[in-house]
């Protein structure tokens, strides 16, 4: 089951997101998860850190854990 994340803003930047849902520890972390592809945004592979998140949006971490943005 995922994890729903409540954002007040229009987006969140993946990266951001990442360490404010907890899946990454720190900035740090969240970039090299992103850089080595194990970041997921609605069932497709993000490489880019600044990709814009927004409510509806499903960001799985190596396959396992899941945040949906609401």
């Amino acid at each position: 089951m995922a994890n729903e994340i409540k954002i007040t803003t229009e987006f969140i930047k993946l990266d951001a997101l990442l360490k404010f849902s907890g899946l990454a520890d720190t900035g740090g972390e969240a970039k090299i998860l992103i850089q080595e592809g194990q970041v997921s945004v609605n069932g497709e592979v993000c490489t880019m850190r600044g990709k814009k998140i927004r409510p509806g949006d499903r960001v799985t971490v190596t396959g396992e854990e899941d945040v949906i943005v609401v």
